[in-house]
């Protein structure tokens, strides 16, 4: 009788995102943290699997898909892009300036409650608002303001949105700023293809083209669910990709029905280390100040593979 070859321990068996060092290299860099890095790898894992036939993209805009800053120097929101142009008088810019000194700190104060910042939201933009109809803005001048001012897509802005529209991916856009100056800002980049749908404060102009109110519902920071009914045809889709700033993005997804997998990314742009653990504990990846869409463009990058 032959001895018995001694006893090998099986080797462990890999799997296909084995692991994100060498599949996914950007979860290495320095601006990310996971605080559960096997789950996101299992979330990852499961949208690879599934293709991007079953994947959606759910994302803020401002300060998500835009940057943050630029050469130190702060880049302007889609309402920043407006209520810095020309198109807006002096008097009403000092206005708008005295109103985002006082509520922009409640809306990043980790100690209030959600309902004390809603409540604080919809009078800030309520006002802000009211001092833009004012203004008598022309629909033809918006191109205008964005051509003149800072605001700047992420880098790699193009392999993003290229990306979701060669895989046929929809890209939902919700936010609280202004829907057509948003809409101006992606078509300048000749990034606003077919699969991208905005929700947002969309500007209600008269017959002369001159703003007299603003369409619908109010959408502010905390209040950003869609409404299964605006994606109905989505829902065939049950993998998502949710990019936020804010923690009020964390839930612009929260009624969409028959979700399997869910990966949600912040952006952490401002009073990194207040903010920190609340970021951490909430989105599956931080990016801290990140500047670039390279972690979702090689996620998406991973999940369409071979697809």
């Amino acid at each position: 009788m032959a001895p018995k070859e001694p006893h090998k321990p099986a080797k462990r068996q890999k799997t296909d995102l084995d692991t994100s060092e060498k599949q996914i290299p950007e979860l290495k860099k320095p601006s990310v943290i996971m605080r559960d890095r096997g789950r996101v790898e299992e979330i990852i894992r499961n949208m690879h699997g599934a293709g991007p036939g079953a994947l959606q993209v759910i994302s803020d805009f401002d300060m998500t898909l835009t940057r943050f800053a630029y050469n130190g120097k702060r880049c302007p929101t889609s309402h920043g892009t407006l209520e810095n142009s020309s198109l807006i008088s002096e008097d009403c810019k000092a206005k708008l300036l005295n109103l985002l000194s006082h509520y922009y700190p409640i809306e990043i104060d980790s100690s209030l409650s959600v309902e004390e910042k809603e409540r604080k939201m919809v009078e800030w933009w309520t006002q802000a608002h009211d001092l833009l109809v004012e203004e008598q803005i022309k629909k033809d001048q918006l191109s205008k303001a964005v051509r003149e001012s800072g605001i700047m897509l992420r880098d790699r802005y193009e392999v993003f949105f290229g990306s979701l529209k060669d895989h046929s991916i929809p890209l939902l856009i919700f936010s609280a700023g202004v829907g057509d100056i948003l809409e101006e800002v992606i078509k300048h980049n000749g990034v606003f293809h077919p699969n991208v749908r905005v929700f947002s404060n969309y500007m209600q102009f008269d017959e002369n083209g001159v703003l007299h109110s603003f369409k619908g519902p109010l959408i502010h920071t905390f209040n950003k669910i869609l409404d299964p009914d605006q994606c109905e045809q989505l829902q065939d889709r049950p993998n998502i990709l949710l990019l936020g700033d804010s923690m009020g993005d964390l839930t612009m997804a929260d009624k969409i029905r028959n979700i399997q997998n869910i990966l949600r990314v912040g952006y952490l742009n401002d009073k990194v280390e207040e903010r920190r653990d609340a970021y951490v504990g909430s989105y599956d990846i931080v990016l801290e100040k990140d500047e670039t869409l390279d972690v979702p463009n090689a996620i998406l990058n991973y999940i369409t593979e071979g697809k």
